[in-house]
């Protein structure tokens, strides 16, 4: 990670705040209003998608599983607010007693296999389902720089490197650097054919084949396809790689 200062703790703050945001927006909305940001959705899916994203998730803090286990099964019986706060309730009490450091199976072959990783993830998905909710109220609450940066840490570290870990092999290569205006860190992210991509620090100056600069909070929304922005530069097929939220 280029980014230091988080812990296990930290993230599951995060999430319980986060977490609040999103209950709240979505008992606001209209159950069948459509998510600006995700066309195809209601508020509904999204309610149901993060609901079932814990059930998984936290399964392999609370077993230690060291493979990959099949998703549950559609919940029956259970209206989606209701499967959504028994599984913010298990979440929040599982990432709470779970240390980072336990053994555990994690999807990217960049990270890992320790519990922390699924703290994170669940900490980030949760920030991105709040946007998605609160962007159908229309209240949208901004997004801290140091909580942005980790995010973007996140994306560049495991993120890019699960996302190219699938049916299609990677055929770009390339570099970018992303650099954004109001946190202290950047990164430079290499990418080459079916190798996992290598992260490190940006040095001052320092170019890749694409460049991504902008406030932190808004190269985080782009990263996972949420905003669109004019500060960057360069190979677009890079570009495109780094853009992870196509679909998420």
């Amino acid at each position: 990670m280029v980014q230091t200062g988080w812990t296990a703790q930290r993230w599951t703050a995060v999430f319980i705040e986060q977490a609040e945001m999103f209950r709240k927006a979505v008992t606001e909305a209209d159950p069948t209003a459509e998510v600006p940001t995700r066309p195809g959705w209601t508020v509904q899916d999204l309610v149901v998608h993060l609901a079932r994203f814990l059930e998984t998730s936290t399964a392999y803090l609370s077993t230690g599983s060291r493979t990959a286990m099949r998703p549950p099964p559609p919940p029956a019986g259970l209206a989606p607010l209701e499967y959504l706060d028994l599984q913010l309730t298990a979440a929040g009490e599982i990432l709470t007693a779970v240390p980072g450091n336990r053994p555990v199976w994690t999807f990217s072959a960049a990270a890992p296999d320790l519990a922390w990783v699924w703290h994170r993830r669940i900490a980030h998905e949760t920030v991105l389902r709040r946007f998605d909710a609160q962007t159908v109220v229309r209240q949208v609450v901004a997004t801290d720089a140091d909580l942005s940066a980790d995010g973007i840490d996140e994306v560049l570290t495991t993120i890019v490197a699960a996302k190219l870990d699938g049916d299609v092999p990677n055929t770009v290569s390339g570099s970018a650097v992303v650099r954004p205006t109001d946190v202290p860190e950047s990164w430079l992210i290499s990418l080459a054919a079916d190798e996992v991509p290598e992260v490190r620090a940006a040095a001052p100056g320092e170019e890749g084949d694409a460049q991504v600069t902008g406030e932190a909070e808004l190269v985080y929304f782009w990263l996972w396809n949420r905003m669109n922005f004019k500060e960057m530069t360069g190979d677009r097929r890079v570009l495109d790689v780094l853009q992870v939220g196509r679909g998420h």
